[in-house]
């Protein structure tokens, strides 16, 4: 996970083209860091603390940044800095990242080999956290 150098930065502090939105506008979302895309979603710290320092705090919580699919509003708020309104904003990104990586699959989607059934299936199954047994 890579932390940006200016994590303990008020966004204020930091140059105007180095913060997050600004690099967005200018260089594209894929340009940023998981910790930056998470406190643009965020939009604030704390009075104590940085955003960059809260979003550094959600992705260590979480380990692995594909388990935040699974995440809580109660997990997510009890993270220190994170209240609910923040902990919506976070599951409301999720839930349109999840709905968008989910293809729009033809009704009438043929499966002719193990490779159809796993384009069909996997973008659904892809990030499930115990086995399921599936009959296509």
């Amino acid at each position: 996970m890579t932390i940006a150098p200016f994590a303990e930065l008020k966004i204020r502090d930091v140059h105007v083209e180095d913060r997050p939105r600004e690099r967005l506008m200018r260089q594209g979302a894929q340009s940023l860091s998981n910790q930056e895309l998470i406190a643009i979603l965020l939009r604030t710290g704390t009075k104590q603390e940085s955003v960059l320092t809260l979003a550094n705090r959600v992705l260590n919580y979480f380990e692995k940044l594909h388990e935040l699919k699974h995440a809580t509003i109660e997990e997510i708020v009890s993270i220190k800095g994170i209240g609910e309104a923040k902990a919506v904003q976070l599951l409301a990104a999720i839930e349109l990242g999840r709905r968008l990586s989910q293809k729009q699959v033809d009704s009438r989607f043929t499966i002719r080999s193990p490779q159809d059934a796993a384009t069909f299936l996997m973008p659904e199954m892809s990030s499930l956290q115990q086995e399921h047994f599936v009959v296509v």
